[in-house]
Order: C-alpha cells, then sequence, then structure tokens
C-alpha cells in the first residue's frame, strides 16, 4: 500500500439503523449471518440473497443494545432499505439511515473492531464523521488480500455466495437455521460443490471472457473462474485453503 499507516473515514459507506421490538428476528429470517447473537464491538459480515443464492447486497451487522446498525455502501443504502421493507409486512421494525454515524477504517487501531473478514484487512468502527477519506487505501488494501464487496464487484443477482469467498470469509452461519437463498447456499457447503469464484488477476493476465471489472487505477482484473483455473495464480493463504479444502462428511 502507499499509505503505511491509513486512518479515517470510509464516506462511500453508510449506516441504517434496524429498531424495533422485532428487529433481530425479522433480520434472523432474512441474511446469512446470525443475528440473534450478534454483540457489541463484533461486527459479522453477511449478506441479503436471492431464493437462489445470488448476491443482492453484502454488509456488516453491527449491535447497538436491541438494534441492527447496517455498514452498507452508501450508493446501495436506499435500494437495500426498500428491500428489507419488502419483507418487514405488520412487523414493529423500523428502517432508517443514521446520520449520526460513519465508518472508519485503519490498518492499525488498537481498541477498535477487527474486521470479521480476515485479521489483516484491519480495524473498522462506527463514530460521528470525522478524519480524512482513506476508501482508497482501503480499497487497494482489501484487493490485495483477494477481498470483494459491493454491488460493482460482486455483482447483483449474479454471483453466488459461496462464490464471493463468503464462507472462508465468515460471512455464512450455517447453523442459524432458514434464511433467503439458504437452501443452495447449505446445499454447495456440504457437497462442496463451489466451482467457481471471484479472484483478482492483474490486468495483464486479464480474460475478458470471465471478466467482471476491470480497475485500471488497482492494476487487476476482478474475475469469475473456475477453480481448477485459479491453482496457478498467486493466491493469498486462505484463499488457496479455501479452494483445496476437502468436502465434508
Amino acid at each position: 500500500m502507499t499509505d503505511t499507516t491509513p486512518h479515517g473515514m470510509l464516506p462511500d459507506r453508510a449506516v441504517l439503523r434496524v429498531s424495533g421490538a422485532e428487529a433481530r428476528a425479522f433480520l434472523q429470517g432474512l441474511v446469512t449471518q446470525d443475528v440473534i447473537g450478534l454483540v457489541p464491538g463484533v461486527p459479522r459480515w453477511s449478506g441479503l440473497l436471492t431464493p437462489q443464492g445470488k448476491a443482492l447486497f453484502d454488509f456488516m451487522l453491527w449491535a447497538d443494545g436491541d438494534d441492527v446498525l447496517i455498514d452498507c455502501e452508501a450508493a446501495q443504502g436506499d435500494a437495500l432499505m426498500r428491500r428489507l421493507s419488502m419483507y418487514r409486512l405488520r412487523r414493529p421494525v423500523t428502517i432508517a439511515r443514521d446520520p449520526a454515524m460513519a465508518v472508519h477504517w485503519a490498518l492499525d487501531e488498537p481498541g477498535q473492531s477487527r474486521d470479521p473478514r480476515l485479521p489483516t484487512l484491519g480495524y473498522r468502527w462506527l463514530a460521528p464523521a470525522d478524519g480524512q477519506d482513506v476508501s482508497a487505501a482501503w480499497r487497494r488494501h482489501r484487493l490485495s488480500l483477494q477481498v470483494f464487496e459491493g454491488v460493482a464487484e460482486l455483482g447483483q443477482d449474479q454471483t453466488l455466495w459461496l462464490e464471493a469467498n463468503a464462507e472462508a470469509l465468515n460471512g455464512v452461519d450455517f447453523t442459524k437455521g432458514c434464511y433467503i437463498g439458504q437452501e443452495n447456499t447449505a446445499r454447495m457447503h456440504y457437497r462442496s460443490k463451489v466451482n467457481r469464484r471471484l479472484v483478482a488477476v492483474p490486468l495483464a493476465q486479464a480474460d475478458s471472457k470471465r471478466q467482471r471489472l476491470a480497475l485500471v487505477a488497482y492494476g487487476v482484473s476482478i474475475e469469475h473462474r473456475r477453480v481448477e483455473d485459479m491453482v496457478t495464480l498467486a493466491l493469498p493463504d486462505w484463499l488457496s485453503a479455501a479452494i483445496t479444502a476437502p468436502a465434508e462428511g
């Protein structure tokens, strides 16, 4: 990374607050992570999927008393609220932006929460807006670790959640019970049928047929490749382990 100690805000993120007597129970039946057991200071990366198990939105879940805070893409905040509201029906649940909160990130900030996907991603926390914009440094660091997020990188209704490496990155709880897309996601997990995954390769090695997104400023092409085509790539240890893991049972 160009910055050795980046520390500041991610202004391309927004915070939604889900509140009300049934806020946690409401989310529990929708998203890939356990919401009932969410505790302060320990965020969880989660997704809202299609019934087929494809990613629509990804986000961090944070506990704030009985409320749940959703740390999501700012550009997708309204769309996510609309999607969640489709399932609310008559539940006593409120979904709204929380303008008092902003998302912060630092590569090294003891006392804050580690990113739940990988310890090497650094630290993030929610607090009032303050500090410099470090979103470019954050993205460069994240991509260097082969971690993808957001509609531009994951696609919307294009990539199966486990193809986004969600299992290896702690983005799904296989013991929590039902949620949207759970059936296909669980089947892929237990049968070890993740045949394709997202991966970033240098632009010079880009394959236009597999490319999802070319990021010229970062020198990478995000692609949807078959696992057998990834084994010769220079991958971080966590991803190498994920693509070679044996089937369960």
